[in-house]
């Protein structure tokens, strides 16, 4: 849970929407570094429909060799990670970019999820998971001897 702090007179102070900014910043950088393995939650819509659930990850720049996606236990585990390396050398201008990070997400399926049938498809930066519903098993009544 964050904390934030409770500012009374904002509207007549107007260097405290520019702290507020700062706050922030620093308080996700913090955030950030806290994480055990240094992973981070990408962001994802999760619908349900009548028949399945659809799950869309935003991993922009990342390819599906990049992915992976496993289940256990009605767990389903979404990671990704990226180390990429761009060098430019024309004339007496060199430079070299490096990005490297990761991203992990955690859910629980429900117990209607058919975990037998999750396909995945990657494109645009975009994965999107259909996770289809298992038939709902028929109501048993049990007859009182």
């Amino acid at each position: 849970m964050k904390l934030v702090p409770y500012r009374r007179n904002a509207e007549i102070r107007p260097m405290s929407n520019m702290l507020s900014l700062f706050d922030d910043f620093f308080n996700r950088v913090y955030e950030d570094e806290a994480s055990d393995d240094n992973f981070r939650a990408m962001a994802m819509d999760i619908m349900e429909h009548d028949k399945e659930f659809e799950i869309l990850a935003n991993l922009p720049g990342f390819k599906k060799e990049d992915v992976k996606i496993s289940v256990h236990e009605n767990q389903l585990l979404l990671e990704a990670t990226c180390n990429t390396k761009k060098e430019e050398n024309v004339g007496t201008m060199y430079r070299c970019e490096r990005y490297s990070g990761s991203y992990r997400r955690n859910l629980l399926l429900p117990d209607n999820a058919d975990i037998g049938k999750i396909t995945a498809k990657m494109e645009d930066g975009v994965l999107r998971l259909s996770i289809p519903k298992k038939e709902p098993s028929p109501k048993q009544e049990i007859s009182i001897q």
